[in-house]
């Protein structure tokens, strides 16, 4: 059937700041934060760049508006956490609320960057951070213990960390690699013999031979198991410190 000249078309939704926002992200996530301009998010919405800045200032706050997002979804996965039933079990708790938060951000690997880039604490974590601080005194924290393991978590509590070197990959044929291995083995032959048994993780962030779920989860026990022997055994702030 021929569609009728005045047939009616279908309502283009209307602009808002949350639609907005939610393109900033998709954006972000296929294409990577270096593509998230005004232009191309007007593009990706269907609009010229100027009908956004009736919704967002500028691009710093379209920044500030993703992060809001990708906290709210923080704050969404870590409420399906079952509460702390009892003190022992806060340690159970704090880990699958850190690995929570951990798989939003592996679903937008952007976010931490321009997390760190922030100058100021963001409005949207407050309450998150109040809920980890929570956690803690709930179950047995001094005050003072819990402003401290705060710290010691640092950007665990929101499922990344910083390493202090990032190598970039590149692809080596296997004969050139076993040629610098045996160049390095007389000066470094800790790092060679280490190099010699690690395993690949082609998705790592770290470099090569580092699975990074592992080694998050890693020290993110470490810390939980010393804090539960602090917890446990009362500890208190050394004389002098």
């Amino acid at each position: 059937m021929a569609v009728q000249p005045n047939a009616a078309r279908e309502p283009r939704l209307p602009l808002t700041r949350e639609r907005v926002l939610r393109a900033a992200v998709e954006l972000a996530d296929t294409r990577g934060i270096d593509s998230l301009t005004m232009r191309n998010l007007g593009q990706e919405l269907g609009v010229e760049a100027m009908s956004l800045y009736n919704h967002v200032a500028n691009k710093q706050a379209v920044l500030d508006g993703i992060v809001e997002v990708v906290v709210g979804e923080v704050i969404a996965a870590v409420d399906e956490i079952e509460p702390l039933s009892d003190t022992a079990g806060w340690k159970d708790v704090m880990r699958a609320r850190i690995l929570a938060a951990r798989e939003v951000l592996l679903r937008h690997r952007w976010a931490p960057d321009v997390l760190e880039s922030r100058t100021d604490l963001p409005p949207s974590l407050v309450p998150y951070y109040d809920s980890v601080l929570g956690l803690m005194r709930e179950a047995g924290f001094s005050l003072d213990l819990a402003h401290h393991a705060m710290h010691a978590l640092g950007t665990r509590t929101l499922g990344f960390t910083r390493e202090l070197f990032v190598t970039q990959d590149k692809d080596v044929e296997p004969e050139v690699a076993a040629v610098m291995l045996q160049q390095m083995a007389g000066r470094f032959p800790h790092l060679t013999e280490l190099m010699r048994v690690v395993s690949h993780d082609a998705g790592s962030t770290l470099g090569s031979g580092c699975d990074d779920q592992f080694e998050f989860e890693f020290g993110l026990d470490l810390i939980l198991d010393g804090l539960e022997r602090l917890r446990a055994g009362a500890w208190s702030l050394p004389s002098g410190s």
